[in-house]
């Protein structure tokens, strides 16, 4: 059975996405292979974290001792983990909603095609992060009405990119798209006025609330 560094577990409420404001376990997984300007869980991405070694057994157990129906696979990037095809599918069959967050980096052609399909929700990395180069776009034909792609922006470069991003691939006609502001870096108004400038029709602004609500800073929530 596959073993998982697992760099912290908890339930709390999504704070971003089609699911935001709903309650989710959450398993963050250790390691990352991007560095991204703004990335506000870069101690889980350490090299010398050893994080807790956990079995599939162990994490569908664990998720099942919450009463919560959400799971949302996280990190650094889960993407990364050996096997974790074999987690999301038992914790599927188990009757759970698995979404997996993704750095855009990793190809999904192989985890779309699984037998019990997990939602996405997947970041397009613009050049405010440092990490564009990395981004593969070859997702974007993998992503369905279930998944979410998100475009991160701190400054009116970003926004423009995300906006060709989303005509060249016309991606609102395939999944649901959303706008997060760097936190501290832009503000959300601003974002608003260039939707609207843009006539951005199908494309959401969202704010992480969890960020709101507990220190941005904070672990485990």
């Amino acid at each position: 059975m596959s073993c998982f560094s697992v760099a912290e577990k908890f339930v709390s409420i999504n704070g971003e996405g089609v699911k935001a404001g709903e309650l989710a376990v959450f398993l963050r997984f250790c390691g990352c292979n991007l560095n991204c300007s703004f990335c506000d869980t870069r101690w889980a991405n350490a090299a010398d974290l050893q994080g807790e070694q956990l079995t599939t057994a162990q994490l569908v157990d664990y998720v099942k001792s919450t009463g919560v129906k959400n799971v949302t696979l996280t990190g650094g990037e889960p993407l990364l983990q050996a096997n974790i095809s074999e987690l999301i599918d038992e914790l599927i069959r188990y009757g759970f909603e698995v979404e997996i967050e993704t750095n855009g980096s990793i190809p999904l052609k192989d985890f779309s095609s699984l037998p019990n399909r997990p939602s996405f929700t997947m970041d397009y990395k613009l050049a405010g992060s440092g990490m564009e180069m990395f981004m593969c776009v070859d997702n974007f034909a993998y992503l369905s009405s279930d998944d979410t792609i998100k475009f991160v922006v701190g400054d009116i470069a970003d926004l423009n990119r995300a906006a060709e991003i989303i005509c060249t691939y016309d991606l609102t006609a395939h999944c649901h798209v959303y706008f997060s502001p760097v936190f501290g870096r832009i503000k959300p108004d601003t974002i608003v006025d260039f939707m609207k400038a843009n006539k951005l029709n199908d494309v959401r602004l969202q704010l992480q609330l969890h960020k709101y609500i507990w220190d941005p800073n904070e672990r485990g929530v």
